[in-house]
């Protein structure tokens, strides 16, 4: 099958799109199929991949590589990139990751345009909160993690209590956590807590530790990433994700989850989804229920060890072969 892959942003932009994106192209070839990636990211390096990538194709070049392809699919819709099929048909197959709305999270003639446009597609949603956004049914499938480098380490002792992994901006709640520890010192309950990320909250946050009384127990570690990443992750016990946005899945928690990380999480968006049976949520925004949930982890082993079993089946569906395989099957339908 010859697979054209539209990827808006890819490699070497970092970010969970581009990197489902890459992840997917490399899985399909490794399944016999052709793949061509059609991206508007400029090279900033040489390619290594196994497969061919177009960045800032031509109108001629676009036309002609959807003339080539079996089944265009893009890993995000864009109109960049769609306006080809007006001209030639071909199956259409849209994965959507993000809500179709304005950055402001206002809806646009452009978002209304897509919205329309995902109806002549077969659609990949990757959280039932996704699904639900579009307006078009689709197959909800949930975004793959890198499980030949975030997994479990026997050897790892893990003596450290909570980890926060992300940008530290607003909107990721990361304040809302230090509430929560200062709410649990007034207990005499002190959690060691490390930050992995920067952002610009950052020094709004130190301050907070430091106003709360909890430069003790706060860690900021700036940027992890990779095997440095998986083996600190290894060392904790608990990852909490309190965002306080609609995510549309949140990937981070199935990293934690899969380096033996209890996660408790924000009831937002598809955030329970990557959740799954794995760990524990709480209403968004909230602190008095978010500490709970955290003394109620930390105090109970048993429940811990609980989790973790349960993680085993929720990792399963989310490993990389498994999810493109899942990818596959909804290709080879469209191409049918």
């Amino acid at each position: 099958m010859k697979i054209l892959l539209s990827s808006h942003f890819f490699h070497p932009c970092i970010g969970g799109t581009e990197e489902v994106s890459r992840t997917l192209a490399c899985e399909f070839v490794k399944a016999g199929h052709e793949v061509k990636v059609v991206t508007r990211t400029r090279q900033e390096s040489v390619d290594d991949f196994p497969f061919g990538i177009i960045r800032r194709p031509s109108p001629q070049q676009l036309i002609r590589l959807v003339r080539w392809c079996d089944v265009f699919f893009h890993n995000n819709i864009s109109l960049q990139t769609a306006w080809p099929l007006l001209f030639v048909r071909k199956p259409w197959v849209v994965a959507h990751h993000t809500w179709i709305v304005r950055t402001n999270g206002r809806s646009g003639l452009r978002d209304w345009i897509k919205q329309q446009a995902a109806k002549h597609a077969l659609n990949i949603s990757v959280s039932k909160a996704v699904a639900k956004h579009i307006r078009a049914p689709s197959v909800i499938i949930g975004n793959p993690y890198r499980d030949q480098m975030f997994k479990r380490d026997a050897n790892a002792v893990r003596e450290r209590d909570l980890v926060f992994l992300g940008r530290l901006l607003r909107d990721k709640g990361a304040d809302l956590l230090l509430d929560a520890l200062s709410m649990l010192k007034q207990k005499g309950i002190t959690p060691r807590l490390t930050i992995v990320g920067e952002g610009v909250a950052r020094e709004s946050l130190q301050r907070q530790s430091t106003r709360l009384g909890l430069d003790q127990q706060v860690d900021f570690t700036g940027i992890r990433t990779g095997e440095d990443l998986a083996a600190l992750l290894n060392t904790h016990k608990v990852m909490v994700i309190p965002s306080l946005s609609q995510e549309t899945f949140g990937l981070v928690a199935l990293e934690g989850i899969a380096c033996g990380c209890v996660p408790i999480g924000a009831e937002c968006g598809g955030l329970p989804d990557a959740i799954g049976p794995a760990g524990v949520t709480f209403p968004c925004g909230e602190i008095e229920p978010l500490a709970r949930a955290i003394e109620m982890l930390l105090g109970d082993e048993a429940a811990l060890a609980r989790y973790r079993e349960a993680a085993q089946e929720h990792l399963r569906r989310h490993k990389t072969a498994t999810v493109a395989q899942k990818y596959l099957e909804v290709l080879e339908r469209a191409a049918r």
